[in-house]
């Protein structure tokens, strides 16, 4: 395909042509090319690539209280996210944008920066971290490209912008995007220049924060191909996983039809632990329970355990018998005939409850509850052949009863 043709999908890009994001782009003088969007939603129209966030970034040259006081006449909802380094964020609609100023980083610790507001777009562009980040789009669709990223973006190359060493002084999580980037836009190649950079800093990343590693990690892990990266970063120092659970999400890789951030999560817990990868990423509660759930079923099939992991956790199965595999080392005939077992499960529902039990003398508390508990794992035991009655007969008579 044609460049041209390439950089003619903005201009019928659906983001672009919406009404909202013309209204946005009106309201803050986008017919005077004083307002671009840029960034993401640019790099990926030009390549023709899903996005899951329709979220839209806009560079300006309005300072931020003009933006605010311009917004807040027309009736648009202003929320001052990043105003200490000129970035507002708009809602109109459906449509939320981030309005950032342009702007060069003239002091940073590698977390914070003091920002200088301009109105020189080249000079925006040569604060961003890599070339196919730097690209905009104007109000009609048409391309700037002050670096040249295009080239960059079409041919997966991931390039820092000037000297790698540079930018991430500027902010060190930039040593994680770019091995994001790499993975998602890169093919898993890495530019030598930038990798060696990444490998230089990989020892002055303790200032940042572990919410913010933990945030690109877990993009990482969402992506269909990532364990070359996750690799190639153990091996640059940047990340502290042993060669075993790298194996183990390579193998994954390769066998899963869908990669899944949890079950990615439960193979490395398998090695690490919840509580030290937990720490290590600031990983929520929700993503540790949905892992231990994965591992937990996967610990049941490799036991064979089947009518059991059937009935304590069916929203875990596929992603369990993926996990068992690679734990277990299974063949692709074994995986799959576990998969078949699953499937021709008729899991029922546990046919007794407490009232059962009290109806039967025992008093409510916690012996009912474990009584319960060991009826159910013999039923599960039986393969659900148990039926009320033969249940009822195995209640062990004790002192809680009246």
């Amino acid at each position: 395909m044609k460049p041209a043709d390439i950089v003619a999908r903005l201009k019928t890009a659906e983001w672009l042509v919406r009404a909202e994001t013309q209204e946005l782009w009106a309201l803050l003088d986008g017919e005077r090319g004083r307002t671009r969007v840029v960034g993401g939603i640019v790099r990926d129209t030009l390549l023709d690539r899903p996005r899951e966030k329709s979220d839209i970034d806009f560079a300006t040259e309005l300072l931020p209280p003009e933006v605010a006081l311009r917004a807040e006449r027309a009736g648009v909802t202003v929320y001052p996210t990043g105003i200490e380094h000129g970035t507002l964020t708009l809602r109109l609609g459906t449509l939320v944008a981030e309005i950032t100023t342009l702007r060069e980083d003239i002091e940073t610790d590698g977390r914070r920066a003091v920002v200088k507001f301009g109105t020189d777009w080249s000079h925006d562009a040569a604060r961003r971290d890599f070339t196919l980040n730097a690209l905009y789009a104007s109000m009609s669709g048409e391309l700037f490209d002050p670096l040249d990223g295009l080239e960059d973006c079409l041919a997966g190359r991931i390039r820092f912008i000037g000297d790698p060493a540079r930018r991430i002084v500027e902010d060190r999580l930039r040593v994680y995007r770019f091995f994001r980037f790499s993975a998602s836009h890169g093919g898993e190649k890495f530019d030598p220049t930038g990798l060696a950079a990444c490998r230089d800093a990989s020892g002055t990343l303790g200032t940042v924060s572990a919410e913010r590693i933990g945030a690109e990690i877990k993009r990482m892990l969402s992506l269909p191909r990532v364990a070359i990266t996750l690799r190639t970063m153990v091996e640059a120092g940047v990340l502290h996983l042993s060669h075993e659970s790298i194996r183990r999400l390579h193998s994954y890789e390769r066998r899963a039809r869908r990669p899944d951030v949890a079950a990615r999560l439960a193979l490395i817990i398998a090695e690490t632990g919840s509580h030290k990868l937990k720490s290590m990423w600031r990983l929520s509660n929700d993503d540790i329970v949905a892992a231990e759930a994965i591992l937990a079923v996967a610990g049941l099939l490799r036991e064979y355990e089947l009518h059991e992991a059937a009935y304590r956790n069916p929203a875990a199965l596929a992603d369990g018998v993926e996990v068992a595999a690679v734990l277990a080392d299974w063949s692709d005939a074994g995986r799959l005939a576990v998969t078949e077992q699953l499937r021709s499960l008729d899991v029922p529902r546990f046919p007794l409850s407490g009232g059962d039990l009290v109806r039967l003398g025992m008093r409510p508390g916690k012996a009912l509850g474990a009584e319960l508990d060991r009826l159910e794992q013999l039923w599960i035991e039986s393969r659900f052949a148990l039926d009320r009655d033969t249940l009822l007969a195995k209640v062990e008579r004790s002192e809680t009863l009246r």
